[in-house]
């Protein structure tokens, strides 16, 4: 996958970024900061070992897993069609007097592109990671190497598609569960929309018409 084109800003007061450029030299793509967040982009070779810099670091102690999340940018993106982001915290706590963690919050987004949609797991670093890695791969369509149970989470495993990709068909197909109990497809559901309830526009009582 070519490198992304987006100039990695000179941050010299995030300690995060510093220390993965330090043990990491070309493992940084890309730096975003907004609203007080940091989002670093990471080549996804080396994804596995900036979590585990990120996790036993004394300086950074970013020990909790927060989550993990797929994106589908479709035709948006040139060099790549999805995105894996990973939500970090530092949690702060008192063990023996001492307090450890740090209260700090970092997001670190790894580029992947359809046509390899792999990327390494981090579940040797981060053991919650297990089921969100699943979801996603289930959803998106990207699989994790290294995963220790890589089969779909949600869907049953014989379905076709990812769901949550954007060129995947709404509607038109009911889901059948265990005990042959079977959910209704998409367009069978009746959708509420903004500014409206199922009886009426929003404030009128019990559907009747609004009085000007």
């Amino acid at each position: 996958m070519a490198d992304i084109a987006t100039p990695v800003p000179e941050l010299k007061e995030i300690i995060e970024v510093e220390k993965i450029r330090t043990a990491f030299p070309d493992a940084i793509l890309s730096i975003n900061e907004f609203r007080g967040d940091t989002r670093v982009m990471i080549r996804r070779d080396h994804i596995v070992e900036v979590c585990q810099l990120l996790r036993d670091d004394p300086e950074l102690q970013y020990n909790f897993f927060s989550e993990c999340l797929g994106a589908d940018y479709l035709d948006y993106r040139e060099d790549y069609r999805f995105e894996v982001v990973y939500n970090l915290y530092s949690m702060p706590y008192k063990k023996n007097g001492t307090v450890h963690g740090t209260g700090r919050r970092i997001f670190l987004k790894v580029p992947v592109p359809e046509e390899d949609a792999v990327v390494p797991s981090i579940t040797g670093v981060y053991t919650g990671a297990n089921f969100p890695e699943r979801e996603i791969f289930d959803m998106f369509g990207v699989r994790f190497s290294g995963h220790p149970d890589m089969r779909r989470i949600l869907m049953s495993e014989d379905w076709v598609g990812h769901p949550q990709r954007k060129d995947f068909p709404l509607g038109g197909e009911r889901v059948q569960f265990p005990g042959g109990k079977v959910g209704p497809a998409v367009s069978e559901v009746p959708v509420q929309h903004p500014g409206e309830s199922f009886t009426g526009p929003t404030g009128d009582r019990q559907g009747e018409k609004r009085r000007i």
